[in-house]
């Protein structure tokens, strides 16, 4: 059937306005049936269901298929209508995740099935299948997560765990929807509809009838197909040759590389795939995409090429130890769990520090953000916004909110705005209309009970204060890392960054590196065989690009480090471990 006799049927084609609805050319169509199976399909058949896994690609070779989210639930829509040529899925079949989705054969045809795993193989080998099929899943995610599909998360504002789910669920780009305990009026309908009670919420609801009472967010994920580790309580979870504690750009480069070199490489993140760097609207100085690429585009191509080579990625998985064990390292979890690993890569980045403002705390996560994603841009509803910092994340995020907010005020502590920001992006916000930039201006104050309302802020010049209206705050301005667990194990500078290459030197066992007679690595920490990439690094650009280089780089220095006769830290004869650093303590 022709897209002209399709549309002019009961149901008509979605038209493809974003690139999220491709059409396959009858090349690409001939090249995918070469991996896979056509099939006769009857009308009404369901193809996959909401909530439940599917791990084929299917393309429509004939026929009509409509795309519903909440089928015969009592918020049903229709998210796509396709015909012949277009293809099904989203991000999730990419992924392993469930389907966010069900597809029903409106009319009977034909459908080309392809195993996900074959499918993957061939994009590998054409990148503009590849790009086709990528773009256009991120394309559905965003209308997915655009539109409130996926699961509901049922919490009060005021609660610390909602905003642990809704913070998960963001980072992780999982389409959801956020009902609210204290000003939703469909709240007390659902907590009378699954008999929940007001003290067991935060609650996970899915299709009707999958109900988590204040999950973690390994059981979230459990459900949602991420691949988290199950709970495995003191257990050995094996030994792999690189463990990459950190699935930011640094920790996923390392993944690549680490996969590709054939290495057994396990990537660990306590909470999301991306680190800071997905939270990047665009980001318009990365190598190689002139136009831009928003931070959640580079971390979802970066995990499938990870995935790719063979990479295992697991998520949420929170690493609590580091320990010699021989001339290995044993990485402890928080679960109890353990892994054996012959090399580290730390690329666990860092958390953007919190504004110290007196009652800002009870406004984390309702009106005062530390991230800006379209997750926390479609709470803005047009009313004006204030950014904090003077930095590129800052930068970024006000040209992204001035889309959404009618006025963006950015706030920075400073004089110079080109003292911090890139020269494009300070062009840029000083050229927008819906910007205003506040030089040597802080926030002294917040007002508003249950939201945001307005801001005190002072310039710290003259001393003068004022009120500025602003119904949300998003605060970037600079971070600390991840290194509370490295304390007392290997040597860290006085903010926490871990020290690498002749810093390490300095401060290391002179006794551990004579007996391997080298020094440490560029990258390579007090401990023989465990480096450290990116943000989490001493001394280290913070930069997306400088991230992936270093990732990369920790990998081609794990390869001279296992070369070499192990890293010959094992424990003395009364099993304890040498300290890290001459002194034993960390700086």
């Amino acid at each position: 059937m022709s897209t002209a006799e399709h549309e002019r049927g009961a149901v008509r084609e979605t038209p493809d306005r974003y690139g999220a609805f491709p059409r396959l050319t009858p090349e690409q169509l001939e090249d995918l049936t070469a991996h896979g199976e056509r099939r006769r399909t009857a009308e009404g058949e369901v193809l996959y269901r909401e909530g439940r896994p599917f791990r084929e690609f299917l393309a429509i070779l004939s026929g009509t298929v409509e795309i519903l989210h909440d089928q015969g639930g009592p918020d049903e829509r229709t998210v796509a209508v396709h015909g012949p040529g277009r293809f099904l899925g989203e991000l999730g079949l990419l992924e392993g995740q469930a389907a966010f989705d069900t597809a029903v054969m409106r009319q009977a045809g034909e459908i080309l099935a392809v195993p996900v795993e074959r499918q993957r193989a061939l994009v590998g080998r054409d990148p503009v299948l590849g790009d086709l099929i990528l773009r256009a899943y991120l394309g559905r995610r965003y209308l997915l997560i655009g539109i409130g599909a996926g699961f509901r998360i049922l919490g009060s504002c005021y609660s610390p765990d909602t905003l642990r789910l809704r913070e998960f669920a963001a980072r992780n780009r999982l389409p959801h929807r956020w009902v609210d305990l204290e000003k939703d009026e469909e709240a007390e309908a659902l907590l009378r509809r699954f008999a929940i009670r007001p003290e067991e919420t935060p609650v996970v609801l899915w299709k009707g009838d999958r109900v988590l009472r204040n999950p973690s967010n390994a059981e979230l994920a459990r459900l949602i197909g991420l691949p988290a580790p199950a709970p495995a309580p003191s257990s050995e979870a094996g030994r792999c040759d690189v463990m990459v504690v950190g699935a930011g750009p640094a920790g996923l480069a390392a993944s690549v590389y680490g996969a590709s070199d054939g290495l057994t490489t396990v990537t660990v993140d306590a909470v999301a795939t991306g680190g800071q760097a997905a939270t990047s609207s665009r980001i318009e100085n990365y190598l190689g995409f002139p136009s831009g690429i928003s931070g959640g585009e580079l971390i979802e191509r970066a995990v499938l090429q990870a995935d790719k080579f063979g990479a295992r990625l697991m998520v949420p998985a929170q690493v609590s130890g580091l320990i010699p064990q021989d001339d290995e390292y044993a990485v402890t979890f928080t679960d109890g769990s353990r892994v054996r690993a012959g090399a580290v890569v730390l690329a666990s980045g860092v958390w953007y520090r919190r504004l110290d403002v007196p009652g800002i705390d009870r406004l984390e996560g309702i009106s005062v953000y530390y991230a800006a994603t379209v997750h926390e841009a479609s709470l803005c509803q047009a009313d004006p916004v204030a950014v904090v910092g003077g930095g590129n994340s800052a930068g970024q995020a006000a040209l992204f909110l001035a889309d959404h907010a009618s006025r963006v005020h950015l706030l920075v502590r400073g004089g110079d705005l080109h003292a911090d920001m890139s020269r494009y992006l300070v062009d840029q916000v000083e050229q927008h209309p819906r910007i205003e930039v506040l030089l040597h201006t802080e926030v002294r104050g917040v007002l508003g009970e249950e939201k945001l309302e307005s801001l005190t802020v002072e310039d710290n010049t003259s001393g003068e204060r004022r009120e500025l209206r602003a119904a949300a705050l998003f605060v970037f301005i600079g971070a600390r890392p991840h290194t509370e667990w490295l304390r007392g194990v290997l040597a860290l500078d006085e903010k926490g960054f871990v020290l690498t290459g002749a810093d390490a030197q300095a401060v290391a066992d002179a006794h551990r590196w004579a007996s391997l007679g080298r020094d440490p690595m560029l990258l390579e920490t007090t401990l023989p065989g465990v480096f450290a990439a990116g943000d989490v690094r001493s001394g280290s650009v913070k930069r997306v690009a400088s991230a992936t280089g270093e990732g990369a780089m920790a990998i081609r220095l794990v390869h001279e480090h296992r070369e070499r006769r192990g890293n010959l830290v094992a424990a003395d004869s009364e099993g304890h471990q040498p300290a890290a650093g001459g002194s034993g303590s960390s700086r």
